[in-house]
């Protein structure tokens, strides 16, 4: 009998603040070739956030550079600077793009993001909990009837539950705003990737996003002597891979089991 492949997977790619799906493509290369050998028929979305940002908010920009006008930089939504708490603006208009792929191109069984982009990774393994999300996002409103944000409408009806999640220099959303999304904690396994080194996201926030998943406990981390980067070495490319492949056999062992529940509780003519 010849053997018959596993179904491709399919992963979303986001990228971090000031990047874009070409950027982040091309810094991922490593990534995906490592990725592609371990999953024969992978398919990789890498989509752009809908924030165009102005030559001023892209660190190192520099007025007296007669180019920098020319500068392109992108973003899932912008931090007000003058909000307290923090308030994320444009975040609808960023999690409708990420949405409108999802219905277009899915179903996912991943997502894997960077900075910025793994914050947003966070938010998208959250939305697709289901119902349960929903009434976590009820919960918080009660909680915070004036800040908490209500559970996005263009995540109304999309795909099931993401298998997995991949958060590179991560960070949670700040303030009670966000709070539905963390609500009762992420259920979808996360593995979360930090730098030693990293100066742009504060150990406390990236900390703060791994207690949200269950604590280093019940979520994986994995850390390398680097900085604000996705690592390109082995060992990190590997230690990716191998949570993927845990993640995707206990997927499939799951519907295995209730395959098997299914059959127990049928009604049978004898």
């Amino acid at each position: 009998m010849a053997e018959t492949n596993p179904p491709a997977i399919r992963i979303l790619m986001l990228h971090g603040f000031t990047n874009s799906g070409s950027i982040f493509h091309a810094k991922t290369k490593a990534l995906e070739k490592h990725l592609r050998k371990a999953f024969p028929g992978l398919h990789l979305s890498y989509p752009t956030g809908p924030v165009r940002l102005d030559p001023k908010d892209i660190p190192g920009y520099d007025p007296s550079d007669p180019n920098a006008s020319d500068i392109e930089g992108y973003g899932w939504w912008r931090r007000s600077d003058t909000a307290d708490p923090p308030e994320y603006l444009d975040l609808d208009r960023g999690l409708e793009t990420i949405a409108d792929v999802l219905r277009s191109e899915g179903p996912f069984d991943g997502v894997v993001g960077f900075s910025q982009g793994a914050c947003a990774a966070a938010f998208v393994a959250s939305l697709l909990e289901g119902e349960s999300r929903k009434r976590r996002f009820q919960e918080a409103q009660r909680k915070d009837t004036n800040l908490a944000i209500p559970f996005p409408a263009a995540f109304e009806g999309l795909q099931d539950r993401l298998k997995f999640g991949v958060a590179y220099c991560g960070f949670l959303a700040p303030g009670p705003r966000f709070q539905g999304f963390y609500e009762g904690g992420i259920e979808t396994p996360m593995l979360h990737v930090l730098g030693s080194l990293d100066s742009v996201v504060e150990e406390s926030r990236s900390k703060a996003l791994i207690n949200a998943c269950g604590g280093e406990s019940k979520t994986q981390v994995l850390r390398h002597p680097g900085g604000h980067f996705v690592p390109s070495s082995r060992q990190y490319l590997d230690g990716v891979v191998e949570f993927i492949k845990q993640c995707l056999g206990a997927s499939e062992r799951k519907d295995e089991l209730q395959g098997e529940e299914n059959v127990e509780d049928m009604e049978v003519p004898f």
